[in-house]
């Protein structure tokens, strides 16, 4: 396969390159001849080269704004994926960067047939850019980091070691983190422990960019919004198993943070869609059934308000009414849950694999 060039103008539809193979067809005769031993070592040859040439590694690296980082990124990342002596690539994300980060990844990619590069026609945000990256990745396990050079590409090896282990996520934690107090580390610290709490995911560092997952893992998250930061969340849906490891974290060299202390609310009603999805997606009969009882409760009580203090007018029947429709609206929507769960593609038995 040629090495592609990726280009696109949007986060879901990207061009994967041209790859060209060629088909080599045995006629029947040649194996009825008393040749099929050289098929056979054909064949094996073949699997051999095949395992050779597998991929192992999916770098992940957003890119916006950080012309002045890309080039000890890039050799900080390649130096670490040589070390760890498997085939790897380095996939780039230009998240619409307004400075020359575009240039500088496209001539890596003329240099380097193991960088790809994605490009962005505007900034969609690192959630688009990594669920791009994602989807772009042909390894058997994805790294994703980010690319301000505060993620250290040095802590690969113990995360490939923990996924060696068996884990199917392994999430970094910035213990001791190079950044602000008041604005960074203070509001992380509640978000984190508001988050775990909620997700029930006992992680120290949802924000940290430097994770690693199983490729079959990642490739199941469905990503939008900004919640790339709840993916070992969304990964214990189909009972991933998450751990954790402490990272080394640097403090920004070049440019400034994209993030601040304003990205809070955005924070809080993601995650109150994150509760939604752990907790609805398996089981929506039971929380439609109990909004229903609950509106069926409300209905009851108005009607008996009528029929026994014997209220006038018409405003407690007309809400027991409406509280009646809302029960039996909740019922309906709790079977068109069950019924999208059983013909849906949510099966988290195949989703992960034991071995």
């Amino acid at each position: 396969p040629t090495a592609p060039f990726f280009y696109d103008s949007s986060y879901n539809n990207f061009i994967e390159g041209m790859v060209f193979c060629t088909l080599t067809l045995f006629p029947k005769s040649l194996a009825q001849s008393g040749e099929k031993t050289k098929m056979d070592l054909i064949g094996t040859q073949s699997r051999t080269d095949q395992r050779k040439k597998r991929l192992g590694i999916s770098m992940v690296v957003p890119i916006y704004n950080e012309e002045e980082s890309i080039p000890r990124l890039y050799a900080s990342i390649r130096k670490a994926c040589e070390g760890v002596e498997q085939n790897y690539e380095i996939i780039f994300i230009d998240d619409g960067s307004r400075d020359e980060s575009f240039s500088q990844l496209e001539a890596l990619h003329q240099e380097d047939p193991h960088v790809k590069v994605i490009r962005f026609r505007k900034n969609y945000g690192q959630t688009a850019a990594m669920a791009a990256g994602f989807r772009a990745a042909r390894g058997d396990v994805v790294v994703s980091m980010d690319g301000d050079l505060q993620n250290d590409p040095a802590d690969l090896p113990r995360l490939l070691a923990k996924i060696d282990e068996g884990y199917d996520v392994v999430c970094g934690w910035r213990k001791d983190r190079k950044d602000k107090l008041i604005s960074r580390k203070i509001p992380s610290l509640i978000a984190n422990w508001i988050i775990g709490k909620i997700t029930q995911v006992p992680i120290h560092d949802n924000g940290c960019s430097l994770k690693a997952y199983r490729k079959k893992i990642i490739k199941q998250v469905s990503l939008y919004s900004d919640l790339h930061r709840f993916i070992p969340a969304l990964s214990s849906l189909a009972g991933a198993r998450i751990t954790e490891i402490v990272v080394t974290h640097h403090a920004r060299q070049f440019g400034v943070s994209k993030y601040g202390i304003s990205r809070a609310w955005k924070v809080l009603s993601d995650l109150f869609v994150i509760r939604l999805l752990t907790g609805f997606v398996a089981r929506p009969s039971l929380w439609f059934g109990l909004g229903a009882l609950c509106a069926l409760l409300v209905a009851v009580s108005g009607m008996l308000g009528v029929m026994i203090v014997g209220v006038g007018g018409f405003t407690f029947p007309t809400v027991a009414l409406l509280f009646f429709s809302l029960a039996g609206h909740l019922l309906v929507m709790g079977l068109l849950g069950e019924v999208i769960v059983e013909t849906g593609n949510y099966r988290p038995s195949k989703m992960i694999v034991v071995q």
